[in-house]
C-alpha cells in the first residue's frame, strides 16, 4: 500500500508541473481561450488532410481504372 501512496504522490507532484492550456485567472469561456484555439486548429487540420486523401483516392482510382480498361482492352 505504501508503494501506490508513494505513486500518487510522484504523480500530484508531476501534474503540478503540468502547463494546463487554460488560464486559472480568467472566468467563463474566456478561461478556455488557448484550449479552444487548438482545438479548432486541430479539427481544421483534420478536415484538411481528410479532403487531401480522399482526392488523392480518387483520383488514384480512375486512373488505376482507366489504366485497367487500357491494358485489358
Amino acid at each position: 500500500m505504501s508503494r501506490f501512496r508513494t505513486y500518487l504522490g510522484e504523480v500530484y507532484i508531476e501534474l503540478k508541473k503540468a502547463n494546463w492550456p487554460w488560464d486559472p485567472k480568467e472566468k467563463g469561456f474566456a478561461k478556455y481561450k488557448e484550449l479552444i484555439d487548438s482545438t479548432i486548429v486541430v479539427f481544421i487540420a483534420m478536415i484538411l488532410l481528410g479532403a487531401f486523401v480522399a482526392f488523392f483516392d480518387t483520383a488514384l482510382r480512375g486512373a488505376f481504372d482507366a489504366l485497367a480498361k487500357w491494358v485489358a482492352g
